[in-house]
């Protein structure tokens, strides 16, 4: 497929590179259950680093790590607050009412254009026989909120409401690497304001597995005991890793090369009014209402031309530029999707 078609239906799609296979293939390994996967570990302790916290976790998918997370500052029957595009809501199942015994409430969906005196008057307190509000979560980037990046001034202010209010915050960061290069904010800026995040290593920076949950060391100790209840523990786990810490050492970066791809893809596109939102960094949101396609058909469209997009609903897709694409494709999209767009 990957010969055949422009693939811009997710940056999970990629491959590994010839050196991330390398640096797989010749990982030191043990057994990850028993603490003693030398390069687990070392992943771990570099991502805490990058984020200043104390301690991090290892985890097959980026829905378990927050799934982990969450239950880590949500007890059963007591409440999250979050958007409701986000992706903890959205796309993971219902895990955290099937798994956590998590009640949700949500905000209505603005993507990264978060009001933090909204949020705040969500909150509910002990007592009063309502459910009581432990913790807030965001999405950085946000996925259905076409990449948006929340600004780190109205992070701060939702720090501050946490904090006012005594509960917890939590980022969803599988696309934080994305905001650090578009916005130039250092990643432990972020996280010295969450007391939990996940991160994922198999988006954007192109590894074939994994992401991470991080958090302070006491946190981290419970949370390996979630992960194992979830089916998560794995054992010679360290070739995963290693594609980590190549991916780490070598492909963010180089996320600004996908920040620019897409743009023209968006600057593309825009003359027939389908852009949701400004292509902020990998992701271009389309909204088809006003058009005579719907999403369906102008994938299948798109697909007839060699180019492949997600439908995310019946008037709405997603265009997502990722590693294993170059220049020569995104020429090819630039040319087949306005003139599917103008031809309807």
């Amino acid at each position: 497929m990957a010969d055949l078609f422009v693939d811009l239906r997710s940056d999970t799609v990629t491959r590994p590179t010839a050196g991330m296979r390398e640096a797989m293939a010749t990982a030191e390994v043990g057994d990850d259950v028993y603490g003693e996967d030398p390069t687990v570990n070392a992943l771990e302790a570099e991502v805490a680093a990058l984020f200043g916290h104390e301690a991090a976790l290892f985890a097959p998918s980026g829905s378990m790590a927050n799934q982990i997370a969450l239950q880590l500052l949500v007890s059963p029957g007591d409440e999250l607050l979050c958007d409701a595009d986000a992706h903890v809501v959205t796309y993971e199942i219902g895990a955290a009412a099937a798994y956590g015994g998590i009640s949700s409430r949500t905000w209505p969906a603005v993507g990264a254009d978060i009001d933090p005196e909204a949020v705040a008057a969500m909150i509910r307190p002990d007592g009063y026989f309502a459910v009581p509000t432990r913790a807030i979560a965001v999405e950085q980037t946000h996925n259905r909120g076409g990449g948006g990046v929340i600004p780190l001034s109205t992070l701060q202010k939702l720090r501050g409401v946490a904090d006012d209010a005594g509960v917890a915050l939590h980022c969803d960061g599988a696309r934080i690497w994305h905001a650090h290069v578009a916005d130039g904010v250092p990643l432990i800026e972020y996280g010295r304001l969450f007391d939990t995040m996940s991160v994922c290593l198999s988006k954007g920076l192109g590894a074939p597995v994994g992401s991470l949950v991080v958090g302070s060391a006491e946190k981290i100790e419970r949370a390996r005991m979630i992960r194992k209840r979830m089916g998560g523990g794995m054992r010679q786990a360290g070739i995963l890793a290693a594609a980590g810490r190549y991916a780490l050492a070598h492909h963010v970066d180089r996320l600004a090369d996908d920040h620019a791809r897409a743009a023209r893809l968006a600057e593309a596109v825009a003359p027939f009014g389908v852009l949701a939102t400004g292509a902020r960094t990998n992701l271009v949101a389309l909204d088809l209402t006003k058009h005579a396609l719907d999403a369906r058909a102008l994938a299948a469209a798109a697909r007839a031309e060699g180019v492949l997009i997600s439908v995310l609903g019946p008037r709405s897709a997603r265009l997502v530029t990722h590693l294993g694409l170059n220049d020569a494709d995104i020429d090819r999209a630039v040319a087949a999707l306005p003139r599917i767009l103008a031809a309807a």
